[in-house]
């Protein structure tokens, strides 16, 4: 990964985090709310600047990855005005709910924005996955066995394959062991033994191959329905996997900030619509992931606020300020611990 490549990813990362706070901002604002820091980054400051007549700071600190605003009345370890109109705390309910869903919303929306142009410059890329019809990895096990970009895997030791999820069961038994795949090539039927990988990791037990692809011209107007379709994919794919993994039938595959970086380094590298479609589909699951009802997440602070519109009382503010203090940390742990994984190699 080349620092000029490092450097567009950590770029384009952080607009996603500047459109986000810049929801927040701007729904808090319109509700007449005081936002007294804009911050992008954490830790000491290297650039702040407060215009005139305004009560916000801008300000980008030391540690570019996360955000944040600060709205006056937000925090209720602080002395608050009941009087002050301009305080969270006094704000409507509605208010308060518009200022917090709106930063996923800038997300979300903004996703559009950039699959739109990434589809308008790259075309669309068809993935066919019903013929099991393949693309190669080079160098990967198939590959090195002879299997070809665009060979039809027919069977794997005798057995049928019906699908690619079934492709994956029958593959990925044998990590390490030499598999008898059989694939039509035109009008050809050919056996070719590739070995799946044996080390541990996420291609344990995979020949990397995936579905056939090719890439389509589109125009404006495809371009714009493509970038409306493309973001609720992504949400879905999100909460898909996540009940998956909570019901035990899919491993947990988590990115750190380096892995992060790393991936959409390499969609720079592949061109600007691959790069434009990537952001569009990290800003989508920014969107829908801040939206889970957890501690610290914008999800968790509408839980709060929902549990206040059908009970007609508020939560108590410290209780949830620790609440979320306490998923902050288990957050920050987790991000610590898999970014500690990405950087430190495996033995």
């Amino acid at each position: 990964m080349s620092v000029a490549y490092a450097l567009i990813a950590i770029l384009g990362l952080a607009v996603l985090m500047v459109v986000h706070e810049g929801g927040h901002y701007l729904a808090a604002r319109r509700f007449g709310m005081r936002v007294t820091k804009f911050s992008i980054g954490f830790g000491p400051t290297l650039w702040k600047h407060r215009p005139k007549g305004s009560p916000t700071t801008f300000q980008v600190a030391i540690i570019p990855f996360l955000a944040y605003v600060q709205i006056a009345g937000m925090n209720p370890y602080e002395e608050n005005d009941p009087n002050d109109p301009e305080s969270y705390a006094n704000a409507s309910l509605w208010a308060r709910i518009v200022a917090i869903a709106a930063g996923p919303l800038a997300n979300y929306l903004f996703a559009s924005v950039l699959m739109f142009f990434g589809f308008l410059l790259g075309g669309n890329q068809i993935v066919d996955e019903t013929s099991m019809r393949v693309n190669i990895a080079p160098e990967g096990p198939a590959a090195q066995a002879g299997v070809q970009k665009g060979d039809r895997i027919v069977a794997v030791n005798g057995e049928g394959i019906r699908d690619w999820e079934h492709l994956k069961q029958v593959v990925g038994a044998h990590p390490g062991e030499k598999v008898d795949v059989e694939i039509a090539r035109g009008d050809e039927r050919l056996h070719v033994f590739p070995t799946p990988l044996a080390a541990e990791g996420d291609t344990k037990g995979k020949i990397l191959i995936g579905p056939y692809t090719a890439w389509q011209p589109v125009t404006a107007g495809q371009a714009a329905v493509l970038s409306v379709t493309e973001p609720p994919k992504v949400v879905y794919n999100l909460v898909k996997g996540i009940a998956r993994m909570i019901a035990g039938k899919e491993k947990p595959e988590l990115a750190g900030p380096v892995g992060i970086v790393k991936e959409t380094a390499s969609a720079a590298k592949s061109g600007a619509h691959v790069y434009l479609k990537l952001l569009g589909a990290l800003s989508a699951y920014l969107g829908g992931f801040n939206l889970l009802p957890l501690p610290a997440l914008d999800g968790g602070r509408l839980l709060f606020l929902l549990f206040e519109a059908a009970s007609r009382r508020r939560a108590d503010a410290k209780v949830e300020a620790k609440v979320h203090a306490i998923g902050l940390l288990m957050f920050l742990t987790l991000i610590a611990f898999v970014t500690y994984t990405e950087i430190i190699p495996k033995r």
